[in-house]
């Protein structure tokens, strides 16, 4: 081989590869930076690519894709309680605009300063917020702590060119101590409301059945009340019939000139017939003399007199 073909064999062979070196190919989900003799040039999007050869120098290739990183520190409460958290923080690139891009790839020296401030950030954001509350508020204030970071963060990350995606408080815990001094509150607290509620039951039942007893008096008083009205009603009746029987009967014996004292009479006999065949005892005294029968006629006449007075009123 000839000097002159050689020169020509090594001019076709550098033609060719410079040729093949102004072809990039950038990933899909990723950009690529250029610069052109350590100066930012411009940015190259997913797909096949042409750069100036020898010129144009590939800085960096920044994954626009999200990335997620997980967190655990410590903080101490406005009551001096430490609380130790467990998180994750989800982050992307704010957008495909050049200039995220370029802070992007220049703001830090490389990705693990970037992931050192951002983590710092972070917890010095949650820090922050958990210095001004209590211990016994931590627990209920997780949508705002994750809030007050967002919104602390999401100024100085878009300076960065990132954006703060999401923020998961996966765990949120205490000293030994104090997780044992408020799973005793809990159940303190539990057998508290067990406790009222079991009193309230208590005192509803008491209730209950105190309006049923006095609804049950009342019932039987008012039953009571018209049992003894309808008794009175029908002795009265009673007293009525028996009246006008023996109106009926003494006019009958007037109009026939019998004398009416018969018929008082016989009510007397009846009577202690009927006593002497429903008594339980052995015994009746009964005044059999002369004057005691016509006592007793007297009284009966004049009683008989007197009803005869109220039926003619």
């Amino acid at each position: 081989m000839t000097a002159s073909s050689l020169i020509t064999f090594v001019l076709l062979f550098f033609i060719l590869v410079v040729a093949l070196s102004s072809f990039v190919t950038v990933k899909q989900g990723t950009i690529a930076v250029i610069t052109v003799f350590g100066k930012y040039r411009r940015i190259l999007m997913p797909g096949l690519n042409f750069k100036i050869p020898l010129i144009e120098n590939i800085y960096s290739k920044i994954s626009i894709q999200n990335r997620s990183v997980e967190l655990e520190f410590q903080a101490v409460t406005f009551d001096q309680a430490n609380v130790y958290f467990k998180a994750m923080l989800l982050y992307s690139v704010l957008d495909q605009s050049e200039e995220a891009i370029k802070n992007v790839a220049f703001k830090f020296v490389d990705e693990r300063n970037l992931m050192q401030a951002l983590i710092r950030t972070v917890e010095g954001s949650i820090r922050a917020f958990v210095a001004t509350k209590r211990q016994s508020e931590v627990l209920i204030l997780r949508r705002d702590i994750v809030e007050h970071v967002k919104e602390q963060l999401d100024t100085i990350l878009e300076g960065w060119g990132y954006h703060l995606q999401d923020l998961q408080l996966n765990d949120i815990t205490f000293d030994d101590v104090i997780m044992k001094s408020m799973s005793q509150v809990v159940a303190s607290n539990n057998l508290k409301a067990a406790a009222e509620n079991e009193g309230q039951a208590l005192l509803i039942t008491k209730t209950k059945a105190a309006e049923a007893e006095g609804n049950a008096i009342k019932i039987s008083a008012e039953a009571e009340r018209q049992a003894a009205q309808l008794r009175g009603q029908g002795i009265a009746l009673f007293r009525e019939e028996v009246a006008k029987g023996m109106t009926v009967a003494a006019k009958e014996m007037q109009g026939a000139n019998m004398d009416t004292s018969v018929i008082l009479f016989t009510m007397w006999t009846e009577s202690i017939k009927h006593f002497a065949e429903n008594s339980n005892g052995n015994v009746i005294f009964l005044d059999g003399s002369t004057e005691g029968m016509e006592r007793t006629m007297k009284e009966m006449m004049a009683l008989n007199l007197l009803q005869s007075d109220k039926v003619k009123k």
